[in-house]
């Protein structure tokens, strides 16, 4: 059974849809971007903030152009999130001038209380430190971050550290 067939068999509609996208089928491509839309926009929000919807565009095109060349669909998902992270990164680079409009709120289940002291408490935090925070956050290590980020290992562990620090601070504080 490949690894496809697996997917589809779990109950993840994405790898079904990956393999038939990767074989040239149109509307599998279509459902497939539209399926992981949602999950790349949660990944590129507390990363990209007020250019959220233009680090998400970025991210699903290059999601396509670069579908083609992933070999293992069981890595699918951790594929999507590395791109979203840097395509929301590089967005913050090249948008940091231009104001962007303000976003309606899109809703996340969690806690509402904490979610708005905790997105309170990031707003304060420079922004490198809100970066390295919600990519270990995502999940990445200290060496995906510095790829991530183009930036040296042993700059992402110094902000790694003061960022938690700083959190810390203003959540006890």
């Amino acid at each position: 059974m490949t690894a496809a067939a697996e997917g589809a068999a779990s109950g993840d509609p994405a790898a079904a849809l990956l393999a038939r996208a990767q074989a040239g089928d149109r509307q599998a491509l279509n459902d497939l971007l539209a399926h992981i839309t949602p999950y790349v926009s949660r990944i590129c929000a507390p990363i990209a903030k007020r250019h959220n919807p233009d680090a998400v565009q970025e991210a699903l095109l290059a999601i396509y152009r670069g579908m083609h060349g992933l070999r293992d669909p069981a890595a699918f998902y951790g594929w999507v999130r590395t791109v979203a992270a840097r395509e929301a990164v590089r967005a913050v680079r090249r948008l940091a001038a231009c104001p962007a409009a303000p976003l309606t709120d899109v809703g996340q289940e969690a806690h509402a209380l904490d979610a708005v002291h905790i997105d309170d408490i990031l707003r304060r935090l420079s922004d490198p430190h809100q970066q390295v925070l919600t990519l270990r956050v995502l999940g990445l290590n200290e060496d995906e971050m510095a790829r991530t980020l183009a930036l040296p290992v042993g700059t992402v562990r110094s902000r790694l550290h003061r960022a938690r620090h700083r959190f810390r601070q203003q959540w006890y504080g």
